[in-house]
């Protein structure tokens, strides 16, 4: 019998389709296994390469399969999608699968540890305490306006205006508008306090890592932003350069080419999307504080800003970032503003 060079495995949620290829790249078997009957074959197989498609679960068995001494290679999913040269099913998936786990220039997902893992969880539920929080803000603004009651823009404003209004007898609110606002408050003071328990706990996590407190010296890093980086690219050892890294974010220009004709667009916003929102309200804050100091780093965003403009400028200082976050990792070194900026002659 030939021997396995490669298995591809396509996860499911109720079965698994997975197929084994030879040295020579022909197809020795593609079938669907029950996840009992899958857990049995893993355990049987001998230590090859594994590759799977990245999504749910394929870290967890990624995990699972590097224990049992295989080398595991996670495909994105736009490079499976692009092997696949027939109508799309299990048994084809696999064959894209295979297809892509052996091109030269894939950039493989390196599989998650569980302390990545857990802080991508509580970064998930820290982004749907905060989207579901400015939801309920929203609605007691817009429903206090159709009684004629208004609120400043923050939402610390509306915090301690709300129960002023509430109180307040000569307004116009119904006895029904107060009693349902009065629940709203109370709703959104109970996604506060568990917005800010989330918090810690990605904090105490994130702390135990020595590469946090590195990220933190980064101006733009913060606490929400240093676990998230950590949490999506670990100590970003699987990129080869910093360009690399900031291209993973989708913070590079997109790149239109021919003929010697070098044409550059937008950014590509490849990545994760949650990631380099972050990244760039981390830059927005810089920017908007380099007026007020004259070292290197705000002289250097203030002449970006002259010449491209502040949105721009916002964009190109994210994109610095994400070089400076995977330098800080690979090297194991703090921020060095005068390495990271060329100094500009002071105005």
């Amino acid at each position: 019998m030939s021997k396995i060079k490669l298995v591809a495995i396509d996860l499911a949620k109720r079965c698994y389709q997975i197929g084994a290829l030879d040295e020579h790249g022909k197809i020795l078997y593609n079938r669907k296994l029950s996840p009992t009957k899958f857990a049995e074959a893993l355990q049987q197989l001998e230590p090859t390469i594994v590759a799977m498609e990245a999504c749910s679960a394929a870290h967890y068995w990624g995990r699972r399969l590097i224990a049992l001494g295989h080398e595991v290679r996670l495909v994105p999913p736009q490079h499976a999608k692009a092997f696949r040269r027939v109508h799309k099913s299990d048994a084809h998936d696999v064959v894209s699968i295979a297809e892509a786990a052996q091109r030269p220039n894939v950039h493989f997902v390196p599989v998650k540890s569980i302390a990545q893992q857990d802080l991508q969880l509580l970064g998930r539920i820290r982004e749907r305490l905060v989207a579901q929080r400015t939801a309920v803000i929203n609605q007691i603004r817009g429903l206090a306006r159709e009684y004629g009651v208004n609120f400043a823009k923050s939402r610390e404003a509306l915090l301690e205006q709300l129960p002023v209004a509430l109180a307040d007898a000569q307004n116009d609110l119904s006895p029904i508008a107060r009693e349902e606002l009065r629940n709203l408050l109370q709703e959104v003071r109970c996604i506060t306090e568990e917005h800010v328990e989330i918090m810690k706990r990605i904090t105490a996590l994130a702390s135990e890592d020595p590469a946090y407190d590195r990220l933190r010296t980064i101006p733009g890093i913060g606490p929400t932003i240093a676990p998230a980086l950590l949490a999506s690219i670990g100590h970003a050892q699987q990129f080869a350069s910093a360009r690399q890294c900031s291209a993973w974010a989708g913070l590079v220009p997109r790149q239109n080419s021919t003929g010697g004709r070098v044409q550059l667009g937008s950014i590509t916003k490849n990545g994760d999307r949650s990631l380099r929102v972050l990244l760039i309200h981390g830059a927005r804050t810089v920017v908007r504080w380099a007026d007020k100091h004259s070292h290197p780093q705000s002289r250097w965003i203030k002449d970006l800003v002259a010449r491209r403009g502040k949105n721009k400028a916002i964009v190109a200082l994210a994109n610095k970032i994400m070089r400076i976050v995977w330098v800080v990792l690979t090297q194991g070194v703090e921020y060095d503003m005068h390495k990271a900026f060329r100094a500009q002659p002071a105005s």
